[in-house]
């Protein structure tokens, strides 16, 4: 039997829905890791049938490292303000910059290819397509620019 709390868990490490965190354990009979990897796969279908659709909203996000000499500038695109505005979006932007300036990605390519530096488990893209699936809505980087004293 699938508890309520491995329900809970699943969807705090994952941020899927409530019903498909159920839905993917029991599929999975219980299976931890094997429900992840379906909501995995999920979560790249959802996030390519949202890639046609348009961007008009967003958020600029800043992080100057500690000693000042550093810092970046993200612009990370959604579909309506009303995401844009959400904490979650906020720090994911941010969390962005800050990958921007300690990694120094050539371009937008490099940059989602490249191993995300708080989890190097996931690049950037995954943290993407994740952001998709938790938001229901496409979310892209639009540009990023890394500046040194």
């Amino acid at each position: 039997m699938i508890s309520a709390q491995d329900i809970k868990s699943l969807r705090e490490e994952t941020g899927f829905s409530f019903a498909q965190c159920k839905k993917a354990l029991k599929d999975s009979g219980g299976d931890k890791e094997k429900a992840l990897a379906s909501l995995k796969s999920q979560g790249e279908v959802i996030a390519e049938k949202k890639s046609d659709r348009a961007q008009n909203a967003g958020a600029v996000s800043a992080y100057v490292h500690a000693t000042g000499s550093l810092g970046a500038l993200v612009i990370l695109l959604s579909e309506t303000d009303f995401v844009a505005k959400n904490p979650d979006f906020k720090a994911l932007a941010y969390d962005i910059a800050m990958h921007v300036a300690a990694q120094a990605p050539e371009d937008i390519t490099a940059l989602l290819a490249q191993p995300f530096i708080k989890d190097p488990e996931k690049t950037v893209a995954d943290l993407i397509r994740d952001a998709v699936q938790k938001f229901g809505e496409n979310i892209s980087i639009s540009r990023f620019e890394r500046l040194t004293v």
